[in-house]
């Protein structure tokens, strides 16, 4: 069997910190090894990870004696780990039974894939759950992507969902741990990185949970302004040209497709903070939209929110409602 490293960041998660751990233990058909990583969390963490490593020898427990932040403590997992693969999963997430071992499958049969990412549960804070498909519903069971097809199906966005993703760890060992700069950005840049070296897996079967509640990092950094984490994926881009792999720091026309894609992005949610009244904000947005890339001037969505800006948010809103009451 294939040993696969998982590691557990937590900070202020005790109370899915068990689920989690025990999540990983109970996968089948694969030799799995955990560290949870205790980024000085004020809550109960350091008794239920040490009860968890006591009963089990698979587990261990590290505790930092201050706050590191979740990028340093990403990569002191990478330093950790030793097996086949790996895995960074977050201790408010779970994985769903089989999750491993078809990822460790299809990584033994394909030695050309870098790491392998499928379907996810979201769990929403109202306790819905949600299916994100990031492929779409209609696809292979297994698919086998070159990089640079992940790469043109990421484009501006990380379409992979954190707890699904398996790397194989001497390619994560060789590319190297996430950056500083990128606290928001980071995962999206990985996941390009590691596609700008090896191919990437794709499973069309739900792999794990992912939470969504109110203390989510990325929940709160999304609701307070989405113009400084666009301006974080356009620094992932300039990172990953500058350290993904040589041929990919020479592909003019791959770069200027991802900063084009953010534009279009930009200029989507620009268009969604107008709606939303935030009138300030969808100004920003769409400035920053054509610095990154000029020729959103010439496309429908702009000439579409020129227009709306032009007769004013409450025009616009009325007559939105017109033309959905007349379409119903």
């Amino acid at each position: 069997m294939q040993r696969i490293d998982v590691v557990i960041p937590c900070y202020k998660y005790a109370h899915f910190l068990q689920e989690c751990v025990e999540s990983v233990l109970s996968q089948a058909d694969v030799d799995v090894r955990v560290l949870i990583l205790d980024d000085a969390s004020p809550d109960n963490t350091p008794e239920i990870g040490t009860a968890l490593a006591s009963r089990d020898a698979r587990v261990a427990y590290r505790r930092h004696e201050a706050n590191k932040g979740h990028i340093a403590t990403y990569n002191e997992g990478i330093e950790w780990a030793s097996g086949d693969l790996f895995l960074l999963l977050s201790a408010d997430d779970y994985l769903l039974p089989g999750a491993l071992s078809r990822s460790s499958q299809l990584m033994r049969r394909m030695p050309n894939l870098g790491f392998t990412f499928g379907n996810a549960l979201i769990a929403e804070p109202d306790g819905t759950t949600r299916r994100f498909n990031p492929l779409g519903g209609n696809v292979p069971h297994l698919q086998v992507l070159p990089g640079s097809e992940f790469i043109r199906l990421s484009g501006a966005t990380n379409i992979v969902p954190t707890p699904t993703a398996v790397v194989r760890t001497a390619l994560q060992k060789q590319v190297g741990g996430y950056h500083i700069e990128l606290p928001h950005a980071g995962d999206m840049e990985m996941w390009l990185r590691l596609a700008s070296h090896a191919g990437v897996g794709f499973i069309s079967e739900d792999q794990a949970i992912y939470r969504r509640h109110a203390s989510n990092m990325s929940l709160d950094y999304y609701t307070e302004s989405i113009l400084p984490d666009l301006q974080q994926r356009k620094k992932a881009f300039e990172i990953l040209f500058r350290h993904g792999a040589d041929n990919l720091k020479e592909d003019e026309k791959l770069r200027r497709f991802l900063t084009e894609d953010l534009g279009r992005e930009a200029l989507r949610q620009a268009s969604v903070a107008f709606n939303k009244f935030d009138i300030a904000a969808a100004e920003a947005i769409q400035r920053f939209a054509l610095e990154v890339s000029p020729e959103v001037r010439n496309s429908l969505p702009w000439i579409k929110l020129v227009f709306k800006q032009a007769i004013g948010p409450k025009c616009w809103y009325a007559l939105n409602s017109i033309c959905r009451r007349s379409a119903g």
